[in-house]
Order: structure tokens, then sequence, then C-alpha cells
């Protein structure tokens, strides 16, 4: 699934092509595309016809578009296989085209393309959260740590009263939003932490080196256009990203630690993977697995 990164370079790649554009017509292919809208298809089609789109926003995993002159927003949530692409109104359709969005200029248009159709669309009201003016779904999301608004003191008293695993922490988005699978393990490579640390028993020194280990990979993997394992994820473009050839610990299971070069290790978590060093990231005594 995207994480942060992910979302933010669609994100940025979605600036240039949307910002101020007109709606003309929305065209839902595929209902489950906009299975949260209370009245399907014909309601988005019907609230996005005619909205003009301001800049696109995002926080952790999420990204809208805002209505010009309106309270309400253009949501997506991209799932395991969700892509948003820009595209000249003649080419040929993608083979898992679910939602095409034509502008009034005539110009490029927009495409959500979802093979898995895990990921959504969703024209929604905006509400006052915590954090800001946000679409009503995003309200209980946490702030991300690249956000100017993310309290890293907030975030280590949290830490501690969950009394869980830090891995399992890091992707609770209510905590700390926009860490996945991938990034969590990468973050805890660099804070030299086991996944299955208790979060109760993380002193602050440590909580700040996942912080850093958490934005340090993010700002990475922005730089490198995100990771890409498969053609699932790519940019507004259609391009893949190639952070996946700088990872340190995710998906090298057997590999040299790049620190002391013993073997990466794999563990099952939560049906998935779990990737860590045995020598820097030993398992903790006491662990919440």
């Amino acid at each position: 699934m995207p994480e942060l990164p992910e979302v933010e370079v669609v994100r940025a790649g979605l600036e240039r092509w949307t910002t101020g554009r007109t709606v003309a017509s929305a065209r839902v292919l595929h209902p489950r595309a906009v299975r949260r809208q209370p009245g399907g298809p014909d309601e988005f089609a019907g609230r996005l016809a005619g909205a003009t789109l301001a800049a696109p926003q995002r926080r952790g995993k999420y990204l809208w578009l805002p209505v010009d002159g309106r309270d309400e927003a253009v949501l997506a949530h991209l799932g395991m296989s969700g892509q948003l692409l820009v595209a000249d109104p003649g080419r040929e359709p993608e083979k898992h085209l679910r939602v095409r969005v034509a502008f009034a200029d005539g110009g490029q248009e927009l495409r959500f393309v979802d093979q898995r159709t895990f990921g959504h669309l969703l024209v929604t009201d905006l509400v006052d959260g915590p954090l800001g003016r946000v679409p009503e779904p995003v309200a209980h999301i946490a702030a991300d740590p690249l956000e100017d608004a993310f309290d890293e003191d907030a975030f280590h008293r949290a830490l501690r009263r969950r009394r869980t695993g830090v891995k399992r922490a890091l992707l609770d988005q209510s905590l700390i939003s926009g860490v996945g699978n991938i990034y969590a393990d990468e973050a805890l490579w660099r804070a030299k932490l086991h996944w299955a640390r208790p979060t109760e028993t993380l002193t602050r020194p440590e909580v700040a080196r996942i912080v850093d280990g958490v934005r340090a990979v993010m700002a990475a993997a922005l730089a490198a256009g995100g990771t890409s394992f498969d053609s699932l994820y790519v940019n507004v473009n259609g391009e893949s990203g190639y952070f996946d050839r700088s990872l340190d610990a995710y998906g090298r299971r057997d590999e040299p630690c790049r620190r002391c070069g013993a073997p990466i290790r794999r563990d099952v978590f939560m049906n998935r993977s779990s990737y860590s060093c045995p020598v820097c990231q030993p398992m903790p005594r006491r662990a919440r697995l």
C-alpha cells in the first residue's frame, strides 16, 4: 500500500495539473470506486460537475482536492493499487480505469485506475478537526511526522500510554499518520530498536531516534519518487519510484545488514512481514508481539 512518500509524490504531481481547473464531467466506470459515496455514482458525478479545484492537500496516506467556494473536497485513498493519472482525453483507457474526470478547458483529464479496487474516491464535506479544516473521514487522523503540527512530546506520551509493540504503534494512524509497513521497518532499523519493543519502556531519546528515523527515511524516499516493488504504484505520469533500491531492512531477508553484516531477519507480523537486524535490533526480554 502506498505510504506517505508515495502519496505526497502523487499530491505534488496533481498540483500542477488540477489546481484552478473546473470539472466538466465525471464518469464512474466501476461503482466500487465510489462505494463510500452515500448516493453512489450519480451523487459523486453530480457534486463534482462544475467544481473548480483548489491546490491538493495531504495528511498521512490521504489526499484531497478542495473545491473552491464550497465547503467540500474530493477525497482520495489509493488503497493497495490505486493510481491517479493525468492523461490526454484521446488516450486509450487503462484496463482498470474506474473513474474518469474531464475538465472544462478540454485539456488533460484525471483518471482513477485501481486494479484491486481497494481504493476509493469520495466527494465529502470539510469539518473542523483538531488540526484544522479537513474532509470528515480524515478528522481522526493524527498529524504526520512531516507536518509542523506534529508534536513529538505528545507522541512520546501517547506511546507510553498505548502499551503495545512499537511497530504496531507506528502503524496506528490515530497516533502518527502516513507510516506503513515499509517505512516502519526502515525507521526502526535506523533507530536500532526491535519492532516488538514495548512502547511503555521507550525513553524520550529513543522516541526521538524513531521520529528522526521516520523523517529521514521519508525524506529520502520522497527524493527518489517513492518506493515501487511492482507497477501498481506510479506517479501521475505513470512512472515508478526507485527508493526500493535504497532500503536497509524491508525485503532484504538473509542479506547482510549494511551496519554490521549480520543477515537481515524476517518475522511474521500481523499477517505481513517485519524485517530487522538480529544484532543491531535485538529482541527485547519482554516483547509485545
